[in-house]
Formats: structure tokens, C-alpha cells, sequence
């Protein structure tokens, strides 16, 4: 039996830019904590991190459609190259204040400029879109794309930290900032694989975000993004109120873990149901799964019902863009990803602050009711949007023919 994986590599280009597209993306999970472990070391204030780190963090999450949306009108290397060298500035602004204790005013505005760090993620898809458009293989290009999000996500917040606490506190914003401007760098040089630029057939003036598929994925992965942050939330306090704080590193790997083994096995199949029943499917089992989080009162109930919680998570995410690359039209193909990915990040942001609240006010174990009721908003706004999702619109004059019905 063939390998799917190894047939989607066989594309000209496709290892060198998946190569450099995983380099440049860590920054995604390393500044926000990095930013947080630097601050928290050189100034002894959590709420100073904490506040400087949201505001890099919620800047970027708006700033980033914005840039991509430029990207889908004037190309990557047109627009990645000058956004790219202002974030990496603005983190070298962000790390020198941090050493030589500048005013605060200092460390938000670096930040803030450090926003302008475009979203890697919907660059590389992008890519993979280009080769494989209305294809198999595509599928499961998204299905490694989604593994490789969820390695960034395990690994890169934990090497920040790491070097930050082994080495000296600015050594994991350094790191983060080398690997952005070479990873991204690395990734423009590979002109061959770059999308081509499409006309808006709608005008100049129209954003993805109007799409009716992107405003339904949005919204629901902002309450799936909510899941996976109070995942991690609720895991930190129940280990610590049972007595084994060191235990949250392990159930937290575990839920990522689940999602990462169901996301590939899945991206190997070519599966012919219609891809927004899939996404049904997927967030329907999302939320069924947060039901038993509720009682789990030891660290191994705990470790094995956050694992089957997250059994559907990377399933949701590759049915996601899949949609988002059929439902809308390729000029806005980049941004359409972008908003996504944003919804994810606003959802794990808000599902932090929720679950921090909730296990504050009620105690542990009932942070997992943000995540019973975060799942039951996702399959509904699927649910309800699945007419919305069934019909896309076309993506240019030149590709008017009609796809096949799903």
C-alpha cells in the first residue's frame, strides 16, 4: 500500500518549504510564554508578563488576517519580507528593554510591533494548496499540517521556557526570534512553490472574513480553541489539588498526543463523505468527549479522558481548512486560513481566562465545564451552519466550471 505522506513530498518543493515553514511557525507557540518567562525573570512581576505577553498575543491575533489578506493581493515574498523584518526588530527592541530595564512603555510598544509577525501557518497551507488544488492529496497535506501545528504547540512553548530558565531569561525570546527570521527567510527564497497571485473578482475592498464558511469555522473553532485551553488549565489545577503538580506535563502531552496519532492516521485515508458532515462529525465527538472530564478525580481517569478528549481535535482542524479551501474563493484563500487559525488562538485565549476563573470561583474540578459547554456551542454553530457550509462560491472567472456536489 502506498504512503500518502511520502507520495505528498514527492512534490518539487514541497519538503524544502514544509521544512522551513515548521522552523518559522515555533515562534507561534514560544514568544507569547517566552515573552512571560523573560519578564517574569527580569522585572519578579507576573501581571507586567502577563500583560505585555496579551498584548503581542491578541494584537497578532487581528493583525494577522489583515496581513494575509495583503499576502492573497501582492504575494508572499511581497508582503512576509517587510512585516517579517519589523516583528523581528520589534523582538529585539522587546528583549534589549527587558535586559537593560527600560520604561515599560517600552516593552507594549515592542510588543505591540511584534505583532506584525505573519501567520506561517496559512503560508505554508497556502503552498500545499497551490500543488495539490482539488486533489486527494491535499487532505492529507492539511493532515500534516495539522501534526506538525500540534509538535509546535508541545514543543516550542516547553523549549522557551527551557532555555529561558536554563540558560539565562532572554535566551528562549532569542531563539524565537532567530528561528522566525530564518525559518521565514528560508521559506521566500523557495520561489517556486510561492501561490500565484489571483484577482478578486469581487473587488479590492472585500475581506475573507465576509465569507459565510469562514465567519461559520471561525466561531466554532473560537469555542473549540476554548476546549483545548481549558484542557490545559483544569490538568495544571487538579494535578496540583491532588497532590502531583508534576503530573500536568504528562496529561497535557497526552491530550495533544491523542490528537496527533487520529490527525495522521486520518490524513492517510481519502475519506468520500462531504467534508462539512465530517467537521459535524468531528465536533460532535469533541463535545461528547468533554462529558467525562467531569469526574475524573485521579491523575490516570484524568490523563485517559483528556486523551479521548483530544482524540477529535486534529480531525476538526484538517476538515476545517479543507472547508475553508473549497468554501472560498483563492484570492482569498490566505486570509480565509488566517481567520481561522485566529478563531483557534481568540478560543485557547478566552478558554484560559474562563477556566482560570471558573477553578478560582468553583473549584479544579469544575473548570471542565467551560469545555462541556464550549463543545455544545462548537457542534451547534456547525450544526446550524451546516447549508452554509455546503455551498461555496466560486473562486475566479477562470475556474467558474462547477465542482462536483458534496
Amino acid at each position: 500500500m502506498a504512503n500518502p505522506y511520502r507520495e505528498i513530498f514527492q512534490a518539487p518543493g514541497a519538503k524544502g518549504f514544509a521544512a522551513a515553514g515548521f522552523f518559522a511557525r515555533l515562534p507561534i507557540a514560544m514568544a507569547p510564554i517566552g515573552i512571560v518567562a523573560m519578564l517574569s525573570q527580569t522585572h519578579g512581576e507576573y501581571w507586567l508578563a502577563g500583560a505585555v505577553s496579551a498584548t503581542f498575543a491578541l494584537t497578532n491575533a487581528f493583525a494577522a488576517p489583515q496581513i494575509s489578506r495583503l499576502v492573497d493581493r501582492r504575494g508572499q515574498t511581497a508582503i512576509l519580507a517587510p512585516f517579517t523584518t519589523v516583528a523581528v526588530i520589534a523582538f529585539l527592541a522587546l528583549i534589549v528593554a527587558a535586559n537593560r530595564d527600560w520604561p515599560a512603555w517600552t516593552l507594549f510598544a515592542s510588543a505591540l510591533l511584534a505583532a506584525a509577525m505573519p501567520s506561517i501557518p496559512a503560508m505554508v497551507r497556502a503552498r500545499w494548496t497551490e500543488i495539490f488544488h482539488d486533489r486527494p492529496e491535499l487532505n492529507t497535506a492539511f493532515a500534516f499540517e495539522s501534526a506538525a501545528d500540534e509538535l509546535v504547540y508541545i514543543s516550542g512553548a516547553s523549549l522557551s521556557v527551557g532555555l529561558a530558565v536554563a540558560l539565562f531569561p532572554e535566551a528562549g525570546m532569542l531563539t524565537s526570534t532567530v528561528l522566525l527570521a530564518v525559518g521565514t527567510a528560508a521559506l521566500l527564497l523557495q520561489r517556486s512553490t510561492e501561490p500565484r497571485v489571483r484577482p478578486a473578482e469581487d473587488g479590492p475592498s472585500r475581506s475573507a472574513i465576509r465569507q459565510r464558511p469562514v465567519q461559520i469555522i471561525t466561531l466554532a473553532l473560537i469555542f473549540v480553541g476554548a476546549i483545548f485551553a481549558t484542557a490545559e488549565v483544569s490538568a495544571v489545577a487538579i494535578t496540583e489539588a491532588l497532590g502531583q503538580p508534576g503530573a500536568a506535563s504528562f496529561v497535557i502531552g497526552v491530550y495533544a498526543l491523542g490528537s496527533f496519532v487520529i490527525g495522521i492516521v486520518l490524513g492517510a485515508l481519502n475519506l468520500q463523505m462531504p467534508l462539512q458532515r465530517q467537521l459535524a462529525i468531528a465536533v460532535a465527538i469533541i463535545a461528547v468527549t468533554t462529558i467525562p472530564l467531569l469526574f475524573a478525580d485521579t491523575v490516570a481517569l484524568l490523563a485517559f479522558t483528556v486523551f479521548v478528549s483530544g482524540l477529535a481535535v486534529s480531525p476538526t482542524f484538517i476538515t476545517a481548512f479543507g472547508l475553508i479551501e473549497r468554501r472560498v474563493p483563492s484570492a482569498m484563500l490566505t486570509e480565509g486560513v488566517t481567520w481561522v487559525m485566529t478563531g483557534i488562538g481568540i478560543g485557547m485565549a478566552l478558554g484560559a481566562f474562563a477556566a482560570g476563573w471558573v477553578v478560582d470561583t468553583f473549584g479544579p474540578h469544575n473548570g471542565f465545564w467551560v469545555s462541556v459547554t464550549s463543545g455544545t456551542a462548537a457542534f451547534l454553530t456547525v450544526l446550524l451552519g451546516q447549508k452554509g457550509l455546503s455551498v461555496g462560491r466560486p473562486r475566479a472567472a477562470s475556474e467558474a466550471l462547477a465542482q462536483p456536489a458534496e
